[in-house]
């Protein structure tokens, strides 16, 4: 029979609720509290997600999803109206002025429709865009000044600058400018679509098929339905709809760029098992520490009211019914607690955030107002309440009502099966107490330890954080002086121009405490190797579609073994900067030695500091012979006409360029080595070697210095940075300087940032743990009431009864440290394992002094809070404890 007994239910539901103030006040504020941590760790994460994507965008240069580069005009109007692409623009390139007093600063001038210029933030502050069919040109404030330009409509400006290798000088009406922002790296000027095609048809470019491949080329840029969830899968299916393909280059090649500042994107490509187990691991981690303080909440609740439950069972109510009465109070306590851990957990977030990023240069994360925030907070911690209260009312459920009514927190399980005499003690009878109730221990302990866990975890993570790895990678030395192209460009080759003159040098060592000092010799005239064919393909696959690179092989020229000419990177370095190489095979002191024939090869490396030992032919050992040019000649590949000089090559014509006057050295190669990038051409492409200083200088004839580097000490540091500072602006403003103090600062930034950011985490999971033990003690005392009144009255004193208290909760804390430990020295080196696979500058170093910080907390609070809680059982005499039910 069907009986509507709902609105009973939730009568007995509610009325024992009320029946319960005091417990209801700790449920609601271990509701709030996870509540609150949920709520602080997503507006943390969300602000700081949005801080840095915005940051990203910046340093990107825009925050389109992502593109496709280096278009025809015919393949960029069949991409554009693909069904997947909700918005697109489009920017062709035009040339970069890398001459005074652009020399320092990134300047790209091309055009841009309007959305491609809003989405990389070139959107004019005064004035507008310019117009097509005018000479109109529209920039920043930096280039403006960088020109000595007053910003004001229809100031006329001159830029000279190559268009694809051949130079133009043009003039512009500027028509609009926006405010310069120093995070964004290139700088740009632009121009109308009209001005460009002029250029390109002035300087002789086929937009179409430009020989760098990339000036005057479509380029569009889209912005996709789907968002940023699979960018680089949307963008290859959308090549795939129209039959191109981004995997090899061939005819229908086309290279794809996915913007790495959306975190959606660089969560597709970390989507590896061992990212996305550790998503999992941190988002069950987070529910967990919810779960263990509402379950030991509602574990003690329902311990409290068994013979309730007992009652109601004698009188027909079913198992059903009653995990439906402790599920309605858990919903009426939610209904109170996750509101206020909403807000209150909004705010904290708020209050965190601003100081977590504060140590971030360039990166504003205000404080996220996402309604994403709320809901899956709210959803979280009403989970958490739910799956915390399923094995209490199975608990409730279970119990017959005679065993509800003799029901003491032991249980049956735990009767002795024999007496044995022992000293009777307070810290005997804590320790017997403890294990009166092994899930409320467990999870008492668990809930404290997790909070040590934490901590131990981020000060280990933060500490493992290595600064010389970190500062390596950008730097070799603590300052290196050079032209300021090499600074700006990644491809600034090298010339006689270049060199930083020995004054500079001079100047430099007479500031003092400069503990050693070197220089690297770049090259300034050509030099080649010879190679086999499959080598060369191997060198260029990269950067040439396969019949475009048939065409290369036959306008190379061979020598009279049939090897194929390709350049190379030839450098000299003296001692200093031989010492910061690292050896991967063979010994590197024959470079030490003046007049010697040694060489080295120079191997790429990740970033990592794993070697690619396929990136270059030679090996330990070989013999390489360098061919040093002194006179080229051109000459047509198919007719073998000599042309003579460059000038002379007829405008469209086919060449192929060989040396008629030239020097053959010969070198074996005494080590394989990589070079830190600071101290390479900062370009790859072609084979890299290695002599000394005295060697490079006497074979190849010339001294330019490329770079200048040395090591200072603490004490001059300062100094010798301001110095450079006033010298490469106003005394050479040619050149510029790297220095590690700057990349240390940026380093001990992001590392505070992440300490802030655990520490953050790990104080709002204590907050729980001590939340959780001020309940297990609290409401032990409560529901154990007559139990202490019972030993008083047998001759137990005040003093005992606090001793026995104390002693319980020194043996909770002392659980949670010994847990914590244990977890952190057995699972730390599998963990971090992990995180040195994720951060190339991350070396894991195992400190305990978190633990040397918390125990004494811990003992604090062990003993403190019993001493607090046993005064509420004090309210009331003995005899009125010994009458309660």
């Amino acid at each position: 029979m069907n009986v509507k007994n709902g609105k009973c239910i939730r009568h007995l539901a509610l009325k024992s609720l009320q029946a319960s103030r005091t417990r209801n006040l700790i449920a609601v504020a271990a509701i709030a509290l996870t509540a609150v941590l949920f709520t602080s760790l997503f507006t943390i994460a969300l602000s700081i997600n949005e801080g840095f994507q915005q940051s990203n965008f910046r340093q990107v240069g825009g925050f389109s999803h992502g593109g496709f580069k280096y278009l025809t005009k015919e393949q960029f109007e069949e991409l554009k109206d693909d069904p997947l692409i909700d918005q697109w623009g489009v920017r062709r390139f035009l040339g970069m002025p890398m001459d005074a007093p652009f020399h320092k600063s990134h300047v790209e001038i091309s055009y841009s429709d309007a959305a491609e210029a809003h989405w990389q933030y070139c959107d004019p502050v005064e004035g507008s865009l310019p117009q097509e069919g005018t000479d109109q040109a529209a920039t920043d404030t930096h280039v403006l000044e960088l020109l000595g330009i007053e910003p004001e409509i229809g100031a006329k400006f001159t830029i000279s600058f190559d268009v694809d290798g051949n130079p133009t000088t043009q003039t512009f009406t500027l028509s609009g400018w926006w405010e310069y922002d120093e995070a964004i790296v290139a700088n740009h000027i632009l121009i109308p679509e009209s001005r460009v095609d002029e250029i390109l048809a002035e300087t002789g470019v086929d937009p179409n098929n430009p020989a760098d491949g990339m000036t005057g080329a479509w380029n569009m840029d889209v912005m996709l339905k789907s968002g940023s969830r699979h960018i680089e899968q949307d963008l290859n299916q959308i090549l795939e709809n129209h039959g191109y393909q981004n995997e090899e280059r061939g005819d229908n090649y086309i290279d794809i760029g996915v913007n790495w500042g959306y975190t959606g994107a660089r969560l597709s490509d970390a989507a590896d098992p061992t990212a996305i187990a550790a998503i999992v691991a941190v988002a069950l981690l987070i529910i967990f520490t919810g779960y263990l303080i509402i379950y030991n909440v509602f574990q003690i609740s329902v311990a409290g009211d068994i013979r309730f439950y007992g009652l109601l069972k004698t009188i027909g109510t079913t198992p059903r019914q009653l995990r439906r009465i402790i599920r309605l109070q858990a919903l009426a306590l939610s209904i109170a607690g996750i509101p206020i851990g909403l807000v209150l957990g909004w705010f904290v977030g708020g209050q965190l955030t601003p100081v977590i990023v504060e140590r971030l240069n360039g990166v504003i994360a205000p404080t996220s107002q996402n309604p994403l925030i709320f809901i899956i907070a709210a959803l979280f911690a009403l989970f958490t309440v739910l799956l915390s209260c399923r094995r209490p009312g199975r608990m409730a459920a279970k119990v017959s009502p005679v065993e509800a009514v003799r029901y003491t927190e032991a249980g049956s399980k735990n009767r002795a099966k024999g007496r044995r005499a022992r000293k009777v003690s307070p810290f005997t009878m804590a320790w017997a107490n403890l294990g009166r109730s092994k899930g409320k221990t467990t999870a008492t302990v668990i809930s404290l330890s997790l909070a040590v866990v934490l901590l131990a975890v981020t000060v280990n993570f933060t500490g493992g954080f290595d600064m010389d790895k970190y500062v390596s990678s950008f730097t070799a030395s603590d300052f290196i002086v050079a032209d300021a192209a090499k600074f700006q460009t990644s491809t600034a080759g090298f010339n006689t121009d270049m060199g930083v003159p020995q004054t500079a040098m001079d100047q430099i060592k007479a500031q003092g405490g400069i503990t050693d000092s070197g220089v690297v010799y770049g090259q300034t005239s050509q030099m080649l190797e010879y190679v086999e064919e499959d080598y060369f393909r191997q060198l260029n696959q990269y950067f040439y579609t396969p019949q475009q690179l048939d065409n290369l092989i036959r306008l190379t020229d061979r020598n009279e073994e049939g090897l194929l000419a390709a350049g190379i990177q030839l450098s000299g370095m003296s001692p200093f900067a031989l010492d910061h190489l690292t050896v991967l095979e063979g010994d590197l002191s024959a470079l030490y030695e003046p007049g010697s024939r040694a060489i080295a090869a120079v191997y790429s490396e990740d970033d990592y500091g794993n070697a690619d030992m396929d990136s270059h032919w030679a090996g330990l050992g070989d013999m390489v012979t360098l061919r040093y040019v002194e006179e080229l000649e051109y000459y047509d590949p198919d007719t073998g006409e000599i042309y003579g000089d460059y000038e002379d090559v007829p405008q469209g014509a086919n060449f192929v360029t060989r040396p008629v006057k030239f020097r053959d050295v010969e070198y074996e190669v005494a080590a394989l080595v990589t070079v830190p990038s600071a101290l390479s051409y900062r370009y790859y492409g072609s084979d890299e070697f290695i002599l000394n200083d005295e060697t490079f200088v006497a074979d190849t004839g010339t001294d330019s210095v490329m770079y200048y580097a040395f090591d200072i000490t603490d004490d001059a540091n300062a100094a010798m940075e301001e110095f450079l500072a006033d010298y490469t602006e106003n005394v050479n403003p040619a050149l510029d300087y790297e220095s590690k103090a700057t990349y240390a600062g940026e380093f001990e930034s992001m590392r505070t940032m992440f300490l802030l950011l655990g520490g953050a985490l790990s104080f709002i999971v204590g907050l729980v743990g001590i939340l959780n033990f001020f309940n297990a003690v609290l409401t032990g005392i409560i529901a154990r009431r007559r139990e202490m009144a019972v030993l008083q009255s047998i001759g137990m004193t005040g003093k005992q009864l606090r001793a026995m208290l104390v002693w319980e909760g020194l043996l909770y804390a002392l659980g949670a440290a010994v847990l914590a430990l244990v977890l952190t020295v057995a699972l730390g080196p599998v963990a971090f394992r992990a995180v040195e696979g994720l951060f190339w500058f991350f070396t894991y170093r195992l400190t305990l002094m978190p633990f040397l910080l918390v125990i004494p907390l811990f003992a604090l609070l062990g003993a403190g809070i019993p001493v607090l809680t046993v005064r509420l059982a004090a309210r009331h005499t003995i005899v009125e404890r010994l009458r309660e039910e």
